[in-house]
């Protein structure tokens, strides 16, 4: 990946600078103007886009469409809320459980559902996540349907996570993190064998590349990210459920990657920010034209997403400058 500041003086470079300027400052943003509900937003689309990442590692640059990528999202939460219910609040234990948890359904689900391919592959990721889904709603013991009201981490001495800005603020350092990991990722060797095999999979094989361990691998990586943003999420609203993980979620993580931009590096950043603003904004708006029509604002917003995807093929990324190329291919 170039180095960001090497292209500042493309829209790209310079979008992508402001943007990550502005996550950075806005804890001090929001308590400069008074608007602190913003943070909470702000929190959100960063939990989102870490998320987005680890999706656009398997759905951008493998070609795997998994539709139940929010299952990693209920599992890293509901090992967090499972042990907070039994009295484990430090951060040291539910993290790497929660981490080692979703690492491991995966590399579980990967191993099953990876020997399918095309529409086969996206039902069998559907069918365990909505498994996982009922097992959250049979959990009687910690809320069932209801969910389950959890304390956050704790981590004494190092971050307190009960204050919005220093869990803003780690929660922004991981999605750095992941975009540091997922350049990496993209152009290394074995990002680009997982990209070739996206567009020719038996020259690969005949190539002599496993192209099954290095999709199982990827689609185990891609767990484990998702199942950092289920801890996130959780500790971000002190809350889990099993809404966090229903098949909806994973639609609606599909569509930022695609909105912002399939196998691009801040495509699922620019992805996750265009969906929470419209998601936010388009109700009040409709609600100025007429009451009552804030309601139904994915009316408007399932249009524009088709015009993107038929105006702009590359997602958001391909708005901002058709100079540069894919961050995969950096």
């Amino acid at each position: 990946m170039r180095d960001l500041f090497s292209t500042l003086h493309t829209p790209r470079g310079l979008a992508t600078a402001l943007i990550l300027l502005v996550l950075a400052v806005l804890p001090l943003l929001t308590q400069a103007f008074d608007q602190r509900y913003l943070l909470s937003i702000g929190t959100r689309i960063v939990i989102w886009s870490i998320a987005a990442v680890s999706l656009n590692m398997i759905l951008g640059y493998g070609g795997l469409v998994s539709f139940g990528h929010a299952m990693f999202f209920g599992i890293g939460g509901y090992a967090v809320g499972i042990l907070s219910a039994e009295g484990v609040s430090s951060g040291w234990i539910q993290w790497p459980v929660a981490l080692l948890a979703a690492t491991a359904w995966a590399a579980v689900i990967g191993a099953l559902s990876l020997r399918t391919r095309g529409l086969y592959f996206i039902m069998i990721t559907l069918a365990f996540a909505q498994l996982v889904y009922y097992v959250g709603s049979g959990l009687e013991a910690y809320g069932g349907d209801d969910g389950l009201n959890i304390g956050r981490s704790r981590f004494p001495g190092l971050i307190d996570l009960r204050d919005k800005a220093s869990f803003y603020w780690l929660c922004f350092a991981l999605l750095c993190a992941s975009l540091w990991f997922c350049s990496r990722y993209a152009n290394s060797h074995f990002g680009l064998v997982l990209r070739g095999a996206k567009s020719n999979e038996l020259r690969m094989t005949a190539l002599g590349f496993p192209v099954f361990r290095y999709r199982l691998a990827a689609f185990t990586i891609a767990g484990t990210l998702g199942g950092l943003s289920g801890i996130l999420l959780a500790n971000e609203g002190a809350y889990v459920s099993p809404a966090m993980m229903s098949w909806m979620k994973s639609g609606d993580l599909i569509v930022i990657v695609v909105l912002g931009g399939m196998g691009t590096l801040f495509g699922p950043l620019y992805g996750t920010i265009a969906f929470f603003v419209l998601e936010e904004a388009l109700p009040p708006i409709l609600n100025l034209i007429h009451k009552g029509w804030g309601e139904y604002w994915m009316i408007v917003f399932g249009p524009l997403l088709v015009l993107i995807a038929l105006y702009a093929r590359g997602g958001i990324d391909s708005l901002l400058g058709r100079d540069n190329e894919r961050a995969g291919h950096d």
